[in-house]
């Protein structure tokens, strides 16, 4: 089977995670006889300082001509610290998800047993957690208008905009989600507030009685977040949309003990990116210290969901968890204060889907 990739680095440590993925994408690819085809594009702060734009026009190409995209990190501390730019490296991320229809953000979330301890939450709230949060990608406050400022500089607005099919759209994946799980969709809004989230609420309603095999409960917003933490093993898929999911997403991230452990999928209509959850991290770039699982775990989502390709992917994951168990892992895993560097784990994993046996 052909794999055209388009590989998209970014931004502070985004260059060494994805060396890694990548690494462990041809090693998979040759070992079940694909051929792997990739080229690399600018995109974030990289691509400011090269060519003025966070998404240029040569990456859009790129992106649309082909069939996955493995994605590292946005984000430059001096553009935080400078208010009054008008061109920042995350409004690359914004045009790259509305100008390829990436409606959907995928987060599985998954315990490692051996690393339960990690949690900052007690064991036997965390000890089996398995749930799935759909973010919807392409509405809602962050793409709505009108947006800006007042003349006087003192007042600020956005606005929060949901059509009923960008909200089908992503109900249907949440239901069809939950179908292949264990049939519990959990719909998260603020419909005691919130105009757009009673359109979320009546079309839910609406669409459940197609859905007679899912077991359907709806959460305001605030409850949620309560719950994630209260009882995360009480979720199965949870769906909702952009900002909420943006916040309960990276809330329920920290249940496995470190950002660098989860990947996500942003499932498009033109094509469909793959990434891990955690920033650009600049204060690592260079140092050959990120942790590297995230984004290869987003490779096995790659191989899974953009080629349907599920006993590579499986043996991605099987590495991954080889080498947390065998303690072959960076420094924010590590149960010593010096772990392995970025490229040391990604060997590791590569050697070990080298040898398995299939």
């Amino acid at each position: 089977m052909n794999l055209n990739i388009a590989i998209l680095p970014g931004d502070g440590i985004g260059p060494e995670i994805i060396n890694e993925a990548l690494k462990i994408t041809q090693v998979v690819a040759d070992k079940f006889n694909h051929q792997l085809v990739y080229k690399h594009a600018l995109t974030g702060a990289a691509a400011i300082e090269a060519v003025g734009d966070p998404y240029p026009e040569e990456t859009h190409v790129l992106c649309m001509a082909s069939d996955a995209v493995l994605f590292g990190a946005i984000g430059d501390p001096k553009f935080d610290n400078d208010p009054s730019s008008k061109v920042r490296p995350e409004q690359g991320l914004l045009s790259m998800r509305k100008k390829l229809g990436l409606y959907a953000n995928i987060r599985p979330l998954t315990t490692f047993k051996s690393l339960i301890h990690k949690s900052p939450l007690r064991t036997e709230l965390v000890d089996g957690a398995d749930f799935v949060c759909i973010r919807e990608l392409t509405g809602g406050i962050y793409f709505g208008q009108p947006q800006g400022r007042s003349e006087d500089g003192n007042t600020a607005y956005d606005t929060c905009i949901y059509t009923r099919s960008e909200i089908v759209r992503i109900l249907e994946l949440g239901f069809e989600f939950a179908r292949k799980r264990r049939k519990k969709l959990t719909v998260v809004d603020k419909a005691n507030v919130l105009a757009t989230s009673r359109l979320w609420r009546q079309i839910a309603q609406e669409m459940a009685p197609n859905y007679p095999d899912i077991e359907v409960e709806y959460l305001l917003v605030d409850n949620a977040a309560m719950r994630i933490i209260q009882w995360p093993k009480d979720f199965d898929v949870m769906v909702t949309e952009n900002m909420f999911g943006d916040i309960l997403t990276d809330e329920a991230s920290v249940i496995s003990g470190s950002l660098g452990l989860l990947p996500s999928a942003s499932i498009g209509v033109h094509t469909s990116v793959f990434e891990p959850i955690h920033g650009s991290y600049p204060q690592a770039a260079g140092k050959n210290i990120a942790n590297p699982v995230a984004t290869i775990l987003s490779a096995a989502m790659m191989f899974e969901y953009a080629f349907k390709l599920t006993e590579e992917a499986a043996l991605i994951r099987e590495a991954v968890e080889q080498s947390i168990v065998e303690e072959f892992v960076t420094v924010d895993i590590a149960e010593i204060a010096v772990g392995q560097s970025t490229s040391e784990v990604g060997d590791w994993m590569a050697n070990y889907i080298k040898n398995k046996q299939l």
